[in-house]
């Protein structure tokens, strides 16, 4: 139980943890990337603004196309505009690659202009002008380049420019930043395996406690148990026995019942069970630990048939097994419907790697909400699982408890499923 609430901590945190790294990553490269294209669309504005060139660079952050004339001082000099790109500088036209297409009215392309790069030849140009023109986009990415189109008093200007190296930077980001992400992943999740001992530590004490209270308790309430027994027998032969002392011999009965389980609750729920680990022939013990139940079902009015594959072999603890078939064909026999039916199966499963018990009996209005409460400690339904009136059902709402610890200490599963009126608890032994 301890490993598996564990595994089950450094699982949650793992996943936590992954969810965030993705988190983190896809939104480092999401900026990175929207960055990126936001720089080279405006580049491209500028591109379109002065009508295919990039305009001269003014070091003041002022931008101009024609020298001024400041001749006459006594003038006021002339009004500039400020550059809004902040990506452009003197450099910034001698490092762009990039060619214009332009169109007139009709959608003909009138002229291309590929002197600002050597990758692509005229003819290349127009197929990319015509690709643009028929797609009707006005930006996208065509194959290397990124383009943007634009209107002037002539008609169409399409720029195109050479990605290739924000494309390459974007993708080196990409897996640099997967790589550092991936390697800290592991880091972290390392840490976690190695201090998740601590973190549980509060929850292995507690049930430490927990089981040693069961185990100091069943042995301290023996001795009581059995004190009030030898003085009820006394009684007895005093007097003659009475519903007074038949009651408290039968619950002294409930009670030892009720303090075995628990000790073997407790037992089977340790790290290592001393379990017995054997080749035996699981048929033989299956017929056997469920045959004895017929009779007990057929005095409540309720039919049992148990069909068992024969000479099935399985590895494990033989008289846990047998504890096993037991608990589920009793649970079975007492909860099924009136003149309900049982029935015990044992056959190996359709990928042949595991032998399946199936126990079921006739359940016409099932327990609700989530099933696998079952197999909770001290968990009942009486109310929903009981159908014949008056009948006391007894138990102590541990049977199943111990039959889930018997099937887990074999590395296996059980489940129980509500299907056709019928209840059915299923343990895949692997």
């Amino acid at each position: 139980m301890i490993k598996r609430l564990q595994r089950k901590f450094v699982v949650i945190a793992a996943v936590c943890l992954l969810i965030v790294e993705f988190a983190i990553i896809g939104g480092i490269n999401g900026v990175n990337i929207y960055q990126t294209n936001k720089n080279a669309d405006d580049l491209l504005n500028i591109i379109i603004e002065n009508d295919g060139r990039f305009p001269e660079f003014d070091p003041k952050g002022m931008k101009h196309d024609k020298p001024q004339d400041n001749s006459d001082s006594s003038s006021p000099p002339e009004s500039k505009k400020p550059d809004k790109h902040r990506g452009f500088n003197e450099e910034t036209k001698y490092q762009t690659r990039y060619f214009v297409v332009y169109a007139d009215g009709n959608g003909e392309i009138t002229k291309v202009d590929t002197g600002h790069v050597a990758a692509v030849s005229s003819s290349q140009a127009i197929e990319y002008g015509k690709s643009v023109l028929d797609s009707g986009k006005t930006s996208g990415t065509s194959g290397n380049y990124r383009y943007k189109t634009g209107d002037t008093d002539k008609g169409k200007i399409i720029v195109f420019m050479d990605c290739r190296s924000d494309s390459a930077t974007k993708n080196r980001f990409l897996l640099v930043s997967c790589a550092i992400g991936a390697a800290g992943y592991i880091l972290v999740c390392l840490l976690i395996i190695i201090f998740s001992k601590r973190a549980i530590r509060p929850v292995v004490e507690s049930f430490e406690k927990q089981k040693q209270f069961i185990t100091d308790a069943g042995h301290e309430i023996k001795t009581p148990l059995a004190i009030i027994s030898a003085n009820t027998e006394v009684l007895e032969m005093v007097s003659e026995p009475n519903q007074w002392t038949v009651s408290i011999k039968n619950q002294i009965t409930r009670l030892n019942g009720l303090l075995k389980e628990l000790l073997s609750l407790a037992k089977m729920e340790e790290e290592k069970p001393a379990l017995t680990m054997a080749d035996f022939n699981i048929s033989d013990a299956v017929y056997d630990a469920a045959s004895p139940f017929t009779t007990l079902a057929e005095t409540k009015g309720k039919k049992l048939t148990i069909d068992v594959a024969n000479g099935l072999s399985y590895h494990g603890d033989e008289g846990a097994i047998r504890q096993l078939v037991s608990i589920l064909t009793e649970n079975a026999v007492k909860y099924a419907d009136e003149n309900g039916e049982i029935a015990v199966k044992l056959f190996t499963s359709h990928n042949g790697k595991e032998t399946d018990l199936e126990v079921s009996n006739t359940c016409k209005e099932p327990p609700q909400g989530d099933l696998t409460k079952l197999f909770d400690r001290f968990y009942r339904d009486d109310n929903s699982r009981s159908r014949s009136k008056g009948e006391k059902k007894g138990g102590y709402g541990i049977g199943l408890s111990i039959a889930q610890a018997i099937v887990r200490s074999h590395k296996s599963k059980i489940s129980c499923k509500a299907e056709n009126g019928m209840m059915i608890f299923t343990a895949q032994l692997k």
